[in-house]
Parts: structure tokens; C-alpha cells; sequence
């Protein structure tokens, strides 16, 4: 089991829209690239966080959503969105237990308001340093023993539903995948002709 990358994300206000996705904006991140080879580690981290932005600019309010990346579900976005323009994302290989994912992201929320005002992120285009996601991404790695600690300190709202489907549904929403490559600001040139000739391939958005 593996977290491989956090954010909190700023995205448009009110309901999700087609320029939604590409206008994202990454707050914090923290990433544990670990397990791939130090010249996958550049392409890797672009990926994520453009599925992560992806995922979280597809995001209506009070919503809970857990995305796969590929058809055979190898890794999964956890996204939580409350009322508001934020969103937490946590990235995980595909056998990461969602309830502690989702646990996670709630906790990463708090940490960020009571770091950040409202006027500290609304219109920033530079980065916020939440050092709370370093301890997080290594913490985290062994999702038992945080797992305890959630339990007891009932943070996850078993009431909200999550809903689950892959990155090529959530684009059904309006916007195509192509065109939300060409946007991004988070790929270089040579990730996006990655992506596309994956998803010519029919291995779309597998990043290992």
C-alpha cells in the first residue's frame, strides 16, 4: 500500500464546468516518488499533478470521489471537496483503504484553514507551504496504525456518500481528456504526447 501524492487545490467557484479542470490551481503538495527511477521521477510528478488538479476541477461542493486512473484501477485519486474553493486530493496505489484516504484529506483541510485566510489563497498564483503534509506523506505510508487514530477520533463522516468512477467517466461531465492535456499547466511537452499516445494504446493515465 503507497501514498504517492497530497494537494490541496483552489478550483472555481460554484458548480464544475468544462474550463473548470484547466483552470485549477495547486496550493500544496507533497509527494513520495520513492518507488519510481530517478529519470521517471520528473514525467511521474507531472502526471500527478495534473490528474490531481483534473480530478479536483470535475468536483461539485460536499462531494466525496474516488477516481481510478485506469481501466484496471492501479491507482486512485481521493478527492474531497467541502463547501467552498478547496479541494484535497490524495493519490494512492489501488489497494490503499479509501476510508483512511478520505480520513486523510479532511485532516489535510484543517491543517490548511487554520494555517491559510481565505485571502491568503483565493487569488495567490505562487505556492503555500503546509508543512503538515511532509509528516503526512511518510505517516501515512502504513494506514493501520493511522487508521486507529481515526477511528477514535471519528473524523471521517460515515454519512457522505463517495462516489467511485475512472478518469474517462469523470471527463463525460464535458471535456474531453485531450483537451485538458493541451491545457494544463502542470505537463510538459513531452508528458502530453505521453498521454495521448497512452490513450491511443488504450492504457490512458497509467503512470508506472
Amino acid at each position: 500500500m503507497k501514498v504517492f501524492h497530497l494537494a490541496v487545490i483552489r478550483v472555481s467557484a460554484g458548480a464544475p464546468t468544462e474550463e473548470s479542470a484547466s483552470t485549477s490551481f495547486i496550493l500544496s503538495s507533497a509527494s513520495d516518488l520513492s518507488s519510481f527511477s530517478f529519470f521517471q521521477r520528473g514525467s511521474v510528478a507531472e502526471f500527478m499533478n495534473f490528474f490531481s488538479a483534473t480530478v479536483a476541477g470535475r468536483m461539485d461542493e460536499n462531494q466525496r470521489k474516488e477516481i481510478t486512473t485506469n481501466e484496471q484501477g492501479e491507482h486512485k485519486v481521493h478527492a474531497f471537496r467541502p463547501r467552498g474553493q478547496l479541494c484535497v486530493t490524495v493519490l494512492t496505489d489501488s489497494e490503499y483503504p479509501s476510508r483512511v484516504a478520505f480520513g486523510l484529506a479532511s485532516k489535510i483541510l484543517d491543517d490548511f484553514t487554520k494555517l491559510f485566510g481565505r485571502h491568503q489563497y483565493i487569488d495567490t498564483n505562487e505556492m503555500l507551504t503546509l508543512p503538515s503534509l511532509n509528516d503526512y506523506i511518510v505517516s501515512y505510508q502504513d494506514p493501520k496504525q493511522e487508521d486507529n487514530i481515526m477511528k477514535l477520533q471519528q473524523e471521517l463522516d460515515q454519512t457522505t456518500a463517495v462516489m467511485r468512477s475512472t478518469i474517462e467517466q469523470l471527463m463525460d461531465r464535458g471535456g474531453k481528456l485531450n483537451d485538458l492535456v493541451d491545457k494544463s499547466n502542470y505537463l510538459s511537452t513531452s508528458s502530453r504526447t505521453f498521454l495521448k499516445s497512452a490513450k491511443k494504446a488504450n492504457s490512458c493515465c497509467i503512470i508506472m
